[in-house]
């Protein structure tokens, strides 16, 4: 699923009112140069033109949000419900998410046209359960929404300026009041609908740097933090082909649900809602990369008393950060890149 495949606007319509063939010639000239204005102001409106007052510094283009059906009833991602329900994550022990064979089907929005040199950013909910997805508030490139709700299948895209970077990742198990302030099971950011800071771990991060060195883009998809769910990043308008498949496999290797140690799991409910990091959960040198183990040459998980780097996060996610100094997990994008954030496994991998 490719973004700029689906989205944009619906052509608009124009009816024109029939004349009279009583009109006076004066009236029928006067008529005929109003129709010109008429037609040239709904051409202009239906081809996206902006009033000269309308800055072209307008830094988010944002859309709305489409529920499939059947599903939950229409409602805006990006203002919180009246009186939204708690979602319920599922009681598999291995991960919190995606318990169905086939992930729910997507239905995406369009969104507004964006500024010059923008980037379009769409988070997808391939999982089956509600998510809150958000993004932390960016002082020099300030976005007007930094959070919204997405039933299984619902996506959102907005637009970020260049030079824009942040973090996008997913809460479950949330439940706001219709002043948007609430709680959420993970990913909480300070109890409120709309972001204002960063997320609560565990917690999988999408990292995003825009226009950087040598006009570069930097993404990942990070665990360094845990991981509360599944996770994949495509990109389009690049320069070469995307690293990782539209359906989440890089390499060869697809994503897959999490298998979680005893151990690391986080437990909400009497549920497993995520999974934590090794140094969380043993609090070991080794595992938290300290003292003799400190420093990108010494912290090895291969060394590590379990190397479960490897065993719990990168064989679920092989393109992803799955310890500190996992570099090679930075993924590059040159040439105007847009992103598409997945939230969900591959499907069939199981």
């Amino acid at each position: 699923m490719q973004l700029p495949d689906y989205v944009g606007s619906e052509p608009v319509t124009h009816a024109r009112s029939a004349k009279s063939p009583r009109k006076t010639a004066v009236v029928a000239g006067l008529s005929v140069l109003a129709t010109i204005a008429v037609v040239l102001w709904l051409t202009n409106v239906s081809s996206g033109g902006r009033a000269p007052d309308q800055a072209e510094s307008t830094t988010v283009a944002q859309g709305s949000t489409t529920t499939p059906s059947p599903g939950p009833s229409t409602r805006s991602a990006s203002t919180p419900p009246s009186s939204a329900p708690t979602s319920q994550p599922a009681s598999s022990a291995s991960h919190p998410s995606s318990s169905s064979s086939q992930p729910p089907k997507t239905t995406t929005t369009s969104s507004n046209p964006a500024p010059a040199g923008s980037h379009t950013i769409t988070i997808v909910n391939a999982d089956h359960q509600t998510i809150w997805a958000a993004t932390n508030p960016n002082a020099q490139h300030p976005i007007p929404v930094t959070g919204w709700q997405l039933a299984p299948g619902q996506s959102i895209t907005f637009a970020v300026p260049k030079g824009w970077g942040g973090r996008v990742w997913g809460r479950t198990g949330c439940s706001f009041s219709a002043a948007g302030v609430g709680h959420c099971q993970t990913g909480d950011c300070g109890g409120v609908f709309q972001c204002r800071g960063t997320g609560a771990t565990p917690a999988t991060l999408a990292e995003l740097t825009f226009d950087s060195f040598d006009g570069l883009d930097f993404y990942d998809v990070s665990l360094v933090d845990g991981s509360n769910l599944p996770m994949y990043i495509n990109t389009t308008h690049r320069t070469g082909p995307d690293p990782v498949t539209s359906d989440g496999c890089y390499q060869g290797a697809c994503t897959k649900p999490i298998v979680c140690p005893t151990a690391m799991q986080v437990k909400a409910g009497g549920q497993v809602v995520a999974c934590t990091t090794p140094c969380a959960a043993f609090g070991t040198d080794a595992y938290c990369c300290r003292g003799a183990w400190a420093g990108r040459q010494n912290c090895d998980p291969a060394k590590w008393p379990v190397d479960y780097a490897k065993q719990v996060y990168k064989d679920a996610e092989p393109y992803a950060y799955s310890y500190a100094f996992d570099d090679s997990a930075t993924m590059a994008c040159k040439g105007g890149c847009d992103y598409r954030i997945v939230f969900g496994v591959t499907p069939g991998a199981r």
